[in-house]
């Protein structure tokens, strides 16, 4: 099918919602450790959605529908995701689209990761790609939404804007997410980044708060048009009639009968902005894929220039990597500076983004000294064999005690009733255990049929140990997966922020590429190890050291990492973080993992013992 020649640009508040009285698709997502929600398939949000209706206060059992859901439980009273092997949880929400939209006609849109298998996208960019395919449109720019990427239809590849590798997308049909009736709630929202409930700071979300300032500014401006100085230090703007009145670039080709172009003008106080005016002296064209936002068909000069001068009220300012350096300037940030400037004729002062200080400054040896009150400064793992433990039903009696009279309350393993049978009957079984015995776990009290705890022990690491499922109580000592490696430890003479007085602990992790054992998702397969070393900060406090005490006991445990898929590169098959948060920005917090942050060393304690590390288990 030929496309027009036109492309897309998206704007970043391009997904509407239809009228309260209407009908909604319900999408159920999860929020993984980099703020990003990932939707669940529609299979899934059909059970969940069916459950909802039975007990909005209860449980739902994601393995019922999806066997590699099988470890998952959703509680919807606290909405929220849990692991049952590894005590993991996640935040949870019921989001609503338009029932046209891409989830409600039961289109999927994935690309293929370096495993050769295929990841959905999020649902908004899902929603979005769809969009501009209906339209017939031949790419789409996904900068506007945080991502440096192209999608071109006519071959149904990717391309990364700034390595320009490719890869192949697809789409394809499957089931229609649910649908609902009625009045809607709000959509909810959670906290990104640190527990503290402060916002992520990382360069996206400053881009996009950024972008969100600008349009809010402009909006105002428009309705109170003021575009002219007053000779008292007011900057001097020219009106621009590019787009007046219309759509932003809608259709991808700038307006019939000129071209804009950008021109420096110098306000009373000597400050340098840029602004865009009509010329009709250059002819019209269309937009190339290819091209940076900022060159446009046409005749157009941007005159982005330093200043010493404060930036004047009013002005939105927008973070921009390389401003004075000699690569261009980022695509995404570019394209969207573009849009604001010419949408009404006002300045946007394009300012430096303020670069993470990830290492301290350079320490000779001489200055590196061992962390007081603990020896040596270095751990190593080597690879751990499976042992040839007890059969799991004797794991599971060694914690728990048998219970004559079952009271008539849910298993919230298999949400089958205590007095009846375990709901995985027929699926497993073991010598000893009947189907109908139920035990309550020692510590707790909890109740579950005890072929239900030899599953849920069965699809665990295998340690020996038992977590569970309600209050997260683990019982022996829990160990991971975590591949072989080294962990340095050590004080240099530099202060954290917002620790001054003190000086600082460094963690050095180092974990080579190997191959996996029995005890990982691809045994016998290669794993890789991106980024190491890894450094991580620690102020030299008394909390501080608890810390890295605690941290050692869970390095020693193989709970620090393990091998997985990275939800930042979606490559499968590498190590990645386990759950335990760690600072690795030393001097700025500008991603989120760095300082000044009150409440990490108590956000990491409570992790920690999230695990089964324990301040008990120290020994003096």
């Amino acid at each position: 099918m030929s496309r027009p020649s036109v492309g897309v640009l998206i704007s970043a508040n391009g997904l509407g919602f239809p009228p309260q009285n209407l009908a909604r698709v319900v999408v159920w997502e999860w929020l993984n450790e980099h703020g990003r929600w990932r939707p669940y398939t529609a299979a899934v949000c059909h059970h969940i959605e069916n459950v909802l209706k039975e007990d909005a206060r209860g449980s739902v059992v994601l393995g019922q529908v999806d066997a590699q859901l099988a470890p998952y439980i959703i509680d919807l009273q606290s909405m929220h995701q849990f692991r049952q092997d590894t005590g993991t949880m996640r935040p949870v929400r019921r989001n609503f689209y338009d029932p046209s939209s891409a989830p409600g006609k039961g289109i999927v849109w994935e690309w293929e990761n370096d495993n050769n298998s295929w990841t959905p996208y999020d649902m908004d960019i899902c929603i979005t790609i769809q969009n501009a395919y209906e339209k017939q449109h031949p790419w789409l720019d996904l900068s506007s939404l945080g991502f440096c990427y192209l999608i071109y239809f006519n071959s149904m590849s990717q391309m990364n804007r700034q390595t320009q590798r490719k890869r192949r997308l697809r789409r394809r049909m499957d089931l229609a997410y649910p649908l609902t009736m009625g009045s809607i709630p709000k959509s909810q929202s959670w906290p990104v980044g640190t527990n503290s409930g402060q916002p992520c700071s990382c360069q996206q979300c400053l881009l996009v708060n950024s972008t969100r300032a600008a349009s809010n500014a402009i909006l105002a401006s428009q309705r109170r048009k003021v575009y002219s100085g007053n000779g008292n230090g007011t900057l001097i703007v020219r009106q621009s009639n590019t787009f007046n009145g219309t759509a932003l670039w809608s259709s991808g080709t700038i307006p019939t009968g000129g071209t804009a172009k950008m021109e420096q003008v110098r306000s009373p106080n000597g400050m340098q902005v840029a602004t865009f005016s009509r010329s009709q002296s250059a002819p019209t064209g269309t937009q190339l894929p290819g091209q940076n936002n900022l060159n446009r068909p046409g005749t157009q000069r941007v005159a982005i220039l330093s200043t010493r001068a404060s930036i004047p009220p009013g002005v939105p300012a927008l973070p921009v990597k390389n401003l004075n350096g000699t690569g261009p300037v980022h695509p995404a940030l570019a394209g969207m500076t573009g849009i604001l400037m010419c949408a009404a004729g006002l300045p946007v002062c394009l300012t430096r983004a303020p670069k993470p200080i990830l290492h301290p400054p350079p320490v000779s040896k001489s200055d590196i000294k061992p962390v007081p009150g603990i020896s040596g400064i270095c751990r190593k793992t080597k690879k751990k064999h499976l042992k040839k433990s007890k059969n799991p039903e004797d794991v599971v009696r060694r914690y728990i005690q048998k219970v004559k009279n079952s009271p008539d309350e849910d298993c919230t393993i298999c949400m089958e009733r205590l007095v009846t049978s375990s709901g995985y009957e027929g699926v497993l079984s073991h010598k000893g255990v009947k189907p109908e015995l139920v035990g309550k776990l020692g510590k707790c009290g909890h109740m579950y049929h005890l072929l239900c705890l030899v599953a849920m022990y069965n699809n665990g690491n295998k340690d020996g140990s038992l977590q569970c499922p309600t209050c997260k109580a683990i019982y022996g000592e829990k160990t991971g997966t975590q591949p072989p490696g080294k962990m340095e430890f050590h004080i240099i003479p530099h202060s954290l922020p917002g620790y001054t007085e003190f000086k600082t602990i460094r963690i050095v992790y180092d974990i080579p590429t190997g191959i996996q054992g029995p005890e990982h998702p691809n045994p016998g397969k290669k794993f890789t190890a991106r980024g190491f070393p890894r450094h991580c900060y620690l102020p030299d406090n008394e909390k501080g050291r608890k810390v890295l005490k605690l941290l050692i006991m869970a390095w020693d445990r193989r709970l620090i990492f393990t091998i997985g898929t990275s939800n930042t590169t979606g490559e499968s098959d590498t190590v990645v973080w386990n759950e335990i948060h760690h600072k690795t920005e030393f001097g700025s917090n500008l991603t989120g993992h760095g300082y000044p942050d009150s409440n990490y060393l108590d956000n990491v304690l409570a992790e920690l013992m999230a695990q089964g590390v324990l301040e008990a288990n120290l020994k003096d």
